[in-house]
């Protein structure tokens, strides 16, 4: 194909299932039918009420047609099979094959649904799906309340979240969702546009393996200026280079770059994809399956924690959400003093911050703020806060809400509009659909430093079409695979020390919500318009110290509603046609707690009590902010629907209610009440030390066990930052890729 030509067909917006499709879930028909009955009364189809239609000027025809639909029309059944299928973990797929094969019995009913189950004729006993609506709606009910079922509960909020997930993000053959016009949602169609950039820039240096087969990819490496032996005895390409990196993201891109432009020959694993401006899709759908780890679907084990990590070409720069805040001074100190790594202190350090924030054009203004931040903007003015404007690597004028899907406008300045970009042009290599499987290691000269050296990696890519495996030799091995893969990569290497996989910091996430009807509300617009991340609060503690900062978020339709808490099928859909003028607010703590990755990419977390308090707070003046900027009702996410109805209420009528606002635990935990939080920013999990005993690498980088083997990515930091870390770890990445290749240079020299 040519340099210039779009290569990327999976994110085009054509439906690849259409026609008949045969689904792999491995579900019985009596399964899927049970899961239909679930995901009727999860969304239940309602007869058109006076009481809703014209929402928010939505068309009538539209609000009927909408409150008609339901999750249990065909095949919606079977592609939330096919989803949980793809997307949990075998424990999980496990307790949802046996909840569904017990409600597929009369006797598993019984046992999971009482006396609800039970009729008036023989045998008494019904199936789940023989039930009526309105008993499902209870036994569902019951389940997400009470503590005795902490298991079906765990296997109900799997289902709930992906039956609504897929109603509202699936496509029809116009490409369109017919609950998108009910609801005020509309894609952002630039296709036609000039905005949109036709250009790939990282075309010269990728090799995308997905178009490859072992007759071509030989070649194709080669013409990359690569030298490569093939090894038919050990059925691998051998591939010599000066360095290796795993990974393209925030750390892995500014390796690339310093190092490619110090005249060493790299090469870039991705086990993601490569999408160009022109390749994004405005589909919520498409965009978290092909850009997002897990398609976006990857809990903590205990089901407390949703993580969402990137996983294309560019990592999480690429879809993150634009936000260019400098580490602050106050860990900067810390970093330096408490942990006594100097980097942190250095003007080495702060150099470096400026360095990557002209990089990736980082502007300090918003010319036109959107719906969220306006609303934030405002109650924090009529509450006499304090409110600052957040840095972005786009232009001012950037007011795009949708870059979480990848940015079809090119602006924000991600890894694979800069840094990866310089790396091609100084002759860097990237595959995509290439997993590093583990590092090539071998036992050290008697009297190293290091026990062991790194000689490189073995990959193996995603396309069955190559049988060989990638043997990459390399003087400079680099992980940079994120804090939740490079330590699993570092186990499955054989590494063991006792940091890696430890200390992982999530800067967890809980959500308030707003709701501003356009009749009653100066704000113009809708909740996904506009700059994702333009302005942030700070709450900070009677001795000054930030508690919490809270910002807006990005959310899709299928997203907010896998999110929002359920009570019944009438209220999810009076939450839905509420979608577009309904803010949010995230509070975002630095957490004192900590987590651990386990063998499979598994992760267990637990809070620190100072957590919870500095949760409590945010949350709560999130809430106030929503009521000074004149929301006719706010609420939280905690399970049973906190909310409270603000039009005449009284300060201690509100008071009162935000008394009662406190993060409770999550969904594991016997109690009636609990809540899932988010996390995008994950770190720490291998992280720098002084000494082996208290880091997995040295302040350069180094892996204490391994010579040769080096980390550059968010997985190094000693702690969390309490801010958005791109810029962090991105100047971490170029502090330690100019030592790297310094080492590199004074080596060749002697």
């Amino acid at each position: 194909m040519g340099e210039g030509q779009c290569q990327q067909p999976l994110l085009n917006g054509e439906r690849r299932d259409r026609g008949t499709r045969r689904y792999a879930h491995g579900l019985s028909s009596a399964e899927v039918q049970t899961l239909a009955s679930i995901g009727e009364a999860v969304f239940p189809s309602l007869k058109p009420n006076s009481d809703f239609e014209g929402k928010q000027n939505q068309p009538r025809k539209a609000v009927q047609s909408f409150l008609e639909a339901s999750a249990s029309e065909s095949p919606i059944p079977d592609e939330v099979a096919q989803l949980l299928v793809r997307r949990t973990f075998m424990e999980t797929r496990i307790l949802l094959r046996v909840v569904l094969l017990l409600l597929s019995t009369r006797l598993g009913t019984l046992l999971l649904c009482g006396s609800l189950c039970l009729g008036d004729k023989w045998p008494y006993i019904n199936y789940f799906s023989c039930l009526p609506l309105e008993n499902r709606e209870k036994v569902l009910q019951m389940w997400f309340k009470s503590w005795l079922f902490t298991l079906v509960r765990i296997a109900f909020i799997y289902l709930k979240v992906a039956c609504l997930y897929v109603f509202f993000s699936r496509v029809g053959e116009n490409n369109d969702n017919p609950a998108w016009e009910a609801i005020g949602y509309q894609v952002d169609n630039v296709e036609n546009s000039k905005q949109v950039s036709k250009e790939r820039p990282l075309q010269k240096g990728m090799i995308e393996t997905m178009h490859e087969k072992d007759s071509t990819l030989l070649q194709s490496l080669t013409q990359k200026g690569l030298q490569v032996t093939e090894d038919t005895e050990r059925n691998v390409y051998k591939i010599k280079c000066d360095a290796v990196i795993v990974g393209s993201g925030c750390g892995g891109g500014v390796a690339a770059a310093i190092l490619a432009s110090s005249g060493l020959k790299v090469v870039v694993l991705e086990k993601g994809s490569y999408f160009a401006p022109s390749d994004y899709s405005p589909f919520e759908g498409l965009s978290m399956d092909q850009l997002y780890e897990s398609g976006g679907i990857l809990p903590s084990i205990d089901g407390q924690m949703l993580i969402l990590a990137g996983s294309t070409v560019g990592g999480g720069s690429a879809i993150n959400w634009s936000a260019c805040i400098k580490t602050p001074k106050s860990i900067l100190q810390e970093w330096a003093e408490d942990c006594q790594l100097p980097l942190f202190g250095s003007p080495e350090y702060l150099s470096a911050m400026d360095n990557v924030c002209e990089r990736i054009g980082v502007t300090e203004n918003c010319k036109e703020e959107g719906f969220q931040n306006q609303i934030l903007r405002k109650g924090c003015k009529n509450l006499g806060l304090e409110v600052e404007n957040v840095p972005r690597n786009s232009s001012e004028s950037h007011y795009c809400g949708s870059c979480g899907f990848g940015c079809r406008r090119g602006d924000k300045k991600g890894t694979d509009r800069t840094w990866l970009v310089d790396a091609v042009s100084n002759g860097a290599v990237i595959l995509t659909g290439c997993k590093a499987e583990k590092f090539i290691l071998e036992k050290n000269k008697i009297g190293s430093k290091r026990k062991l050296k790194c000689l490189g990696v073995i990959a193996k890519t995603s396309n069955k079409n190559i049988t060989k495996k990638l043997h990459i030799e390399a003087k400079v091995t680099i992980s940079a695979c994120g804090a939740l893969f490079t330590p699993l990569l570092m186990h499955s290497s054989g590494l063991k020390n006792r940091n890696i996989g430890r200390n992982l910091h999530l800067h967890p996430v809980l959500m308030a919500w707003g709701y501003f009807p356009d009749s009653d509300s100066e704000f113009k617009g809708k909740v996904y318009e506009g700059g994702i991340i333009t302005s942030v609060h700070k709450v900070v503690a009677a001795d000054n110290k930030v508690r919490a900062i809270i910002e807006t978020p990005s959310l899709g339709p299928a997203q907010y509603a896998a999110l929002c808490p359920w009570e019944s099928g009438l209220d999810m859909k009076r939450r839905m046609l509420n979608f577009s003028r309904t803010a949010h607010m995230i509070t975002i703590i630095r957490d004192q707690g900590s987590g651990k990755v386990h063998a499979g990419g598994r992760v267990t977390y637990k809070f620190d009590a100072l957590d919870r308090q500095n949760m409590q707070s945010g949350l709560r003046q999130a809430l106030r902010i929503l009521v000074a900027a004149g929301a006719v009702e706010v609420g939280t996410h905690r399970s049973d629907g906190q909310s409270i109805r603000c039009k005449g209420i009284s300060n201690k009528e509100l008071e009162e209610f935000l008394e009662s606002v406190s993060p409770v635990e999550g969904p594991m935990f016997p109690a009636e009440k609990w809540v899932t939080h988010t996390s995008a920013h994950q770190m720490g999990s291998c992280r720098m030390g002084i000494n082996e005993k208290e880091g997995a690498v040295d302040e350069n980088g180094e892996s204490w066990e391994a010579e040769g083997l080096f980390v550059c990515d968010a997985s190094v930091l000693p702690g969390a930052i309490g801010v958005n870390p791109m810029i962090t770890v991105q100047s971490t990445a170029y502090c330690l890729s100019k030592r790297i290749a310094e080492s590199l240079r004074q080596k060749l020299v002697f």
